[in-house]
């Protein structure tokens, strides 16, 4: 590919500078022609180079295993060989234009798109290999926002356009909203009243107050031993995953707790009083909201097991 782009920016230099000083008159007629025609040839070899490319990145099938859900070097990859094409833009626009006759970049961006939807597609059947729903999504948001901010960063901003962009920024959003469901939802469902509150008051209660009355106090116990060992399996598998992004991760977390703590606050608020007086009543309170978002920060740190022991 490099070889093949070098050569054509000499043609484009040989038809744009030499052609008409060298060879004027009739008599260079077919020089210029010849010339003309390496450049169309040159020009379908390209096109039949990035189509080559396009099928090999849809059906890439390396067996690089990407365990924390990170981005996968076939992504980075892609990226780099895009980066690569908009090096070259002027040249390839001018081998396009011999085909299509146009001198606008609607070639090479139909090139780019075609490659990265391609990219999408192979990452689709890849994230298919994780048995967590929660790690198949969020593998998925880390991939397509670095193929978004690449674009963005990059000389393709402006010939992808922000119809583009935003459109992938709102896959990114629907695979983040999709791990917090995945995630998330059981765990909420234990801080959850459904369950609790007995219109008949049966078993031990917490008489007198409002808030709590009816619940029993055995339901409540075992509802806050439900929270703490989920939470501390969430944590010990997930602050194993990976959101190399930044600004991306902390997204994430503040999105996680926005809907946790003030789920976790009311439930200790409402139903503390029940187990605050009770043996050992520390294994059922273990934590406080801010223990938990100090945890939460822990998340998607990309430590193994290891590091987690220590």
């Amino acid at each position: 590919m490099v070889v093949m782009v070098s050569l054509a920016q000499d043609v484009r230099y040989i038809l744009g500078v030499q052609i008409g000083i060298l060879f004027k008159g009739r008599a260079c007629t077919k020089i210029r022609e010849a010339v003309i025609g390496l450049t169309k040839q040159l020009a379908q070899t390209a096109q039949e180079t990035f189509g080559d490319f396009e099928e090999a990145v849809e059906k890439d099938a390396t067996k690089t295993a990407v365990t924390d859900g990170t981005v996968h070097p076939l992504t980075s990859y892609v990226i780099n060989y895009v980066k690569f094409l908009f090096d070259y833009r002027s040249t390839l626009n001018q081998l396009f234009q011999g085909i299509e006759g146009e001198g606008d970049s609607s070639q090479l961006a139909s090139v780019t798109a075609r490659i990265l939807q391609a990219l999408q597609t192979n990452l689709d059947g890849k994230s298919k290999q994780y048995r967590d729903p929660a790690l198949t999504h969020l593998f998925l948001m880390n991939n397509i926002h670095y193929i978004v901010r690449s674009v963005r960063r990059s000389e393709a901003k402006d010939l992808m356009g922000d119809d583009w962009i935003q459109r992938h920024r709102k896959i990114v959003q629907q695979h983040a909203n999709q791990y917090k469901r995945n995630a998330w939802a059981k765990i909420l469902q234990s801080l959850s009243i459904q369950g609790l509150i007995s219109s008949s008051g049966g078993g031990s209660t917490a008489g007198g107050d409002g808030g709590s009355s009816g619940a029993s106090r055995a339901v409540v116990k075992d509802r806050f031993k439900t929270f703490n060992t989920m939470f501390e399996e969430l944590h010990q598998k997930q602050s194993q995953w990976t959101v190399p992004d930044t600004e991306l991760r902390e997204s994430l977390i503040l999105a996680v707790a926005e809907v946790l703590l003030p789920a976790y606050r009311s439930f200790v608020k409402r139903f503390g009083p029940l187990v605050e007086n009770v043996k050992s009543s520390q294994r059922y309170i273990k934590y406080s909201a801010e223990d938990l978002e100090r945890i939460l920060g822990e998340f998607f740190e990309g430590k193994n097991m290891n590091d987690s022991k220590r």
